[in-house]
């Protein structure tokens, strides 16, 4: 395992990993990690490792979008149905997140109808 990049490092770095995205966002790991296995959040994974990584500023903007449309009352599977059908009017269009704040960005914990994990 290697060393543990510095936060400032990570806010420079075009993509990180699953750890450095929960450091970066503050959305919980098992969170990010259930969204990964359910298609809403895209990674790289090369052939020789196993780590996933995300491109920063994609993930973070993705994030954003779910936490909002999870706090407007959409499930899971809802989300899901805007994202193939482009209904949203805010799918594809990417949220760039200010550069100087990207430690201070605030993520409510999910209001979750099975314990941790979001309704599906």
């Amino acid at each position: 395992m290697g060393r543990r990049r510095s936060l400032e490092t990570i806010q420079q770095a075009e993509t990180v990993t699953i750890s450095e995205l929960v450091r970066l966002s503050g959305v919980r790991y098992s969170t990010i990690k259930y969204y990964t296995e359910e298609g809403l959040l895209p990674f790289e994974q090369e052939d020789t490792r196993l780590t996933r990584r995300y491109h920063r500023e994609k993930a973070l903007a993705r994030l954003t979008e779910l936490r909002k449309w999870r706090q407007e009352g959409l499930s899971i599977r809802e989300i899901k149905e805007n994202l193939r059908k482009g209904e949203n009017e805010h799918v594809g269009e990417i949220i760039e997140p200010d550069p100087n704040s990207l430690c201070s960005v605030s993520f409510s914990p999910f209001q979750t109808n099975e314990g941790n994990r979001p309704e599906s």
